[in-house]
């Protein structure tokens, strides 16, 4: 039975980095170890070669093993969001249509970095992916990384195709919620992709958030999640504000510092692909003091182990 994206993509949703083994192959094994977390956390789903899954780096073939590796493990448990992350439309093109064949429930596609198009650049590159393929899209602004943002208008000529369900939003600008609530579809989903300003974000109307810090503390998110729509504000702040050191070391150092904490607690190597290099040992205190600063009220599975 066919579920609407807007059942699932909601809440806090984990960005998983992609391991790699000492030979630089993609561990399958630590893959599906961090993915078996989340399902057991409850997410409603897991994105994969998105930002922290070091994308840009992943051949197609790795591409397409790794979210068939997703598919696997997760048996039907979880949706599985697959990036297709390229500046070249055509590219992009290729790879959701290798995720539609892998078993993805959707595909997430960025606003193209270093072109820099247009706004009607922008709104025949989606259209034109989402015309090759059959899987709902998720729509990507990133402005830090692309310098031109998604404009308001341009998303909102977009949602006249169903076929877009929801908008990965890291422009940091919490009053989006609440300027295109009355102007989108109801079935749409607005989440942050920014873990600094998420809490506002949700709070001003969000629907969740695509995050890193969720990769460390799925629990924790959810609780923040749960209370924010129970309107217990302060509470959900509190937990929220005991994050906000070791989300400042991710959001530093992605997806670096993102394996470095992982790596800490055991659960995969910190090994990355270049241009990105692991931390360096005072970055990587840095994580290990933003752990301890939240290891006494044990908020997060494993650390203090």
């Amino acid at each position: 039975m066919f579920t609407p994206p807007s059942a699932w993509f909601t809440g806090f949703i984990p960005d998983l980095p992609t391991p790699f083994d000492a030979a630089d192959a993609v561990d399958l094994k630590a893959f599906a170890a961090l993915c078996e977390r989340q399902i057991a956390a409850g997410v409603p789903a897991i994105v994969v070669c998105e930002t922290a899954g070091e994308a840009p780096t992943l051949s197609s073939a790795e591409q397409e093993f790794v979210i068939r590796a997703a598919v696997d493990v997760a048996r039907g448990r979880v949706r599985i969001i697959a990036g297709a992350l390229s500046n070249a439309t055509s590219q992009v093109i290729e790879l959701a249509r290798r995720a539609e064949a892998a078993g993805a429930d959707a595909v997430m596609a960025v606003v193209p970095a270093y072109n820099k198009p247009m706004q009607e650049g922008m709104l025949a590159h989606f259209r034109t992916i989402a015309g090759a393929i059959g899987l709902p899209v998720i729509l990507h602004d990133v402005p830090s990384r692309t310098l031109r943002p998604l404009a308001d208008e341009t998303l909102l000529r977009l949602v006249e195709s169903r076929q877009f369900v929801g908008l990965r939003d890291a422009s940091a600008d919490i009053t989006r919620p609440m300027r295109l609530a009355r102007l989108l579809p109801a079935g749409f989903r607005l989440l942050s992709g920014d873990d600094v300003t998420a809490f506002g974000y949700i709070a001003s109307g969000g629907d969740g958030a695509i995050s890193e810090i969720s990769n460390i503390a799925p629990d924790l998110c959810r609780t923040i999640f749960s209370q924010v729509r129970q309107g217990r504000l302060q509470s959900a702040r509190y937990l929220h504000k005991r994050l906000i050191p070791l989300i400042a070391c991710l959001s530093k150092d992605s997806p670096a510092a993102l394996k470095g904490a992982l790596s800490v607690l055991g659960l995969m190597s910190p090994a990355t692909r270049l241009p990105i290099v692991p931390l360096d040992a005072a970055a990587h205190r840095e994580v290990i003091r933003a752990f301890a600063a939240i290891a006494d009220e044990e908020l997060i599975d494993g650390v203090g182990a």
